[in-house]
């Protein structure tokens, strides 16, 4: 069983410099239930079917599989939840991590998240000077969940999220 241990943070406003060599990612959800999520990712010109499960505290099981991109560019557009997610992933090494910063874009612009995956739940790790509020427990900050519920229509607008 292959698992995703992860946590996720705010990126503090002004904090942040997004790097060159960043990525550009399409997904789309076949299905958003939190017990088990179906996703279709775009990334450059690379594509896998994604199946994750219920979290439970910050870890998940997760079933990754590459699928053709003309495949993936036709699921995206004839089968998946609207809208979809996109949004520029930068890899940023920080004390012997990779974090993963998403820039968001479309129907959640203006939302910046960090996350980092890790090897056990209790794996400590030093957070880089634009990490801003830790979010892994939020559920709105779920990929799945900005399907449903993007960004750009939340009543209030939490505080540091963009860099």
């Amino acid at each position: 069983m292959a698992l995703e241990i992860e946590r996720k943070f705010l990126v503090r406003r002004g904090a942040w410099r997004a790097p060159d060599n960043g990525t550009h990612y399409r997904q789309g959800y076949l299905s958003t239930d939190p017990a088990r999520s179906v996703r279709i990712r775009l990334a450059g010109e690379r594509a896998w079917l994604t199946i994750k499960g219920e979290t439970v505290g910050i870890t998940r099981t997760e079933y990754e599989y590459p699928i053709p991109a003309t495949d993936a560019h036709d699921m995206l557009d004839r089968l998946c939840k609207q809208p979809l997610i996109e949004k520029t992933r930068y890899r940023v090494e920080v004390a012997g991590l990779v974090w993963e910063v998403d820039e968001f874009d479309g129907a959640n612009a203006g939302l910046v998240i960090a996350e980092v995956e890790l090897t056990d739940e209790h794996q400590r790790i030093v957070l880089p000077d634009w990490a801003g509020e830790e979010v892994t427990a939020d559920p709105r900050y779920c990929n799945a969940s900005l399907v449903s519920q993007p960004f750009t229509r939340w009543p209030e607008s939490p505080g540091d999220t963009s860099g």
